[in-house]
């Protein structure tokens, strides 16, 4: 006897969705806004739903996540601290050795350009340490 069809999961990209909408305020539209921003910066880019509900943007690893709270939207960078910021975009986690991140607080505009550029930067860091790892024998 064949078992039923379990129901499909949320893609991440509907939990993203789901968690835009469900913030409903300024956080939601601003996360929206970001959200579009990479995509537009990486059309490829891959939307992930991790650690019980964090959404992810993901190219040859994890470029960054997007956490809403009650007072900023934060952008945290897995490895903020070797990309370049010349727009000085990031003004949180400064002390850590990898990540950095953008808080955005309700009515702070983020300069679209300077931050598609750093997504991109990301992206090719993660790209050049996949191609520099060496590759484990069978």
């Amino acid at each position: 006897m064949k078992k039923p069809a379990a129901p499909e999961s949320p893609s991440a990209s509907e939990l993203i969705d789901g968690r835009i909408a469900e913030l409903g305020d300024w956080r939601g539209q601003t996360l929206s806004r970001m959200r579009q921003l990479i995509r537009q910066a990486l059309p490829e880019v891959v939307e992930e739903w991790k650690w019980m509900g964090t959404p992810v943007w993901s190219q040859d690893g994890i470029l960054c996540t997007g956490e809403s709270y009650k007072a900023v939207v934060k952008l945290t960078f897995a490895k903020g601290a070797a990309l370049r910021d010349p727009a000085k975009l990031f003004n949180a986690s400064l002390d850590g050795n990898a990540r950095r991140a953008i808080d955005i607080r309700q009515g702070e505009e983020i300069d679209a350009e300077a931050f598609k550029a750093l997504i991109q930067e990301a992206a090719t860091l993660n790209a050049a340490s996949r191609k520099a790892k060496p590759k484990r024998a069978k």
